[in-house]
């Protein structure tokens, strides 16, 4: 298959994608079952494909769900990890877009999606590269930090005072993590639990 056959088109859809992605994007039936066959495409369940170039890619199911969803970013629990903020490791991506987005439905990787305000989606967004071709969007250290304690009432105090302790670790700017923390409300909680820890 040269670069611009079959392989190329499913390169700009992958790494991870549908049947239906591939015949959209002008992969005959014929030419896809061909690249299962040959080994240059991994099927995981039915309809459901990666390239195998992909295969033990770092983040794959973080690239691939921002593939899907390319608007949204990587959040929570998930970010959580990411950053070393938590040694809880989630048994699902865990994906926010934007109030008044498309909201996806993404079966794999398994993927729980949250909605965050519009106004300040934005705010400790960054994107994340790999290679020349892959990449996903999460919440910085400090957003990642923030949300915690925003969203305590789903992922408890517990793990927000812990993704706290270790962002102060990495001596995270300062004046960020508390200009986020009040752009997003993050109420006392943040602020007493800052407070108590650079005292």
């Amino acid at each position: 298959m040269n670069s611009s056959g079959p392989l190329d088109r499913l390169r700009h859809i992958g790494p991870i994608f549908r049947s239906s992605e591939a015949i959209e994007a002008g992969v005959s039936w014929r030419d896809l079952y061909g690249l299962r066959d040959s080994g240059t495409l991994i099927e995981l369940s039915r309809g459901l494909y990666q390239l195998a170039e992909a295969a033990g890619v770092d983040d794959i199911d973080f690239i691939a769900v921002c593939a899907r969803a390319p608007q949204g970013m990587v959040c929570s629990y998930s970010a959580l990890a990411y950053w070393d903020l938590t040694d809880e490791i989630p048994s699902v991506v865990h994906f926010a877009v934007p109030k008044g987005s498309h909201r996806p439905v993404i079966d794999y990787p398994p993927t729980e999606v949250h909605v965050f305000g519009a106004d300040t989606f934005g705010l400790g967004r960054i994107e994340v590269v790999h290679g020349e071709r892959e990449q996903f969007w999460i919440t910085s250290r400090e957003r990642s930090v923030v949300d915690a304690f925003r969203l305590r009432h789903l992922v408890g105090d517990g793990l927000a005072n812990e993704a706290i302790r270790r962002c102060l670790r990495t001596r995270p700017d300062l004046g960020l993590l508390t200009e986020i923390g009040h752009a997003l409300r993050a109420g006392a909680a943040f602020d007493d639990a800052l407070r108590l820890l650079l005292t």
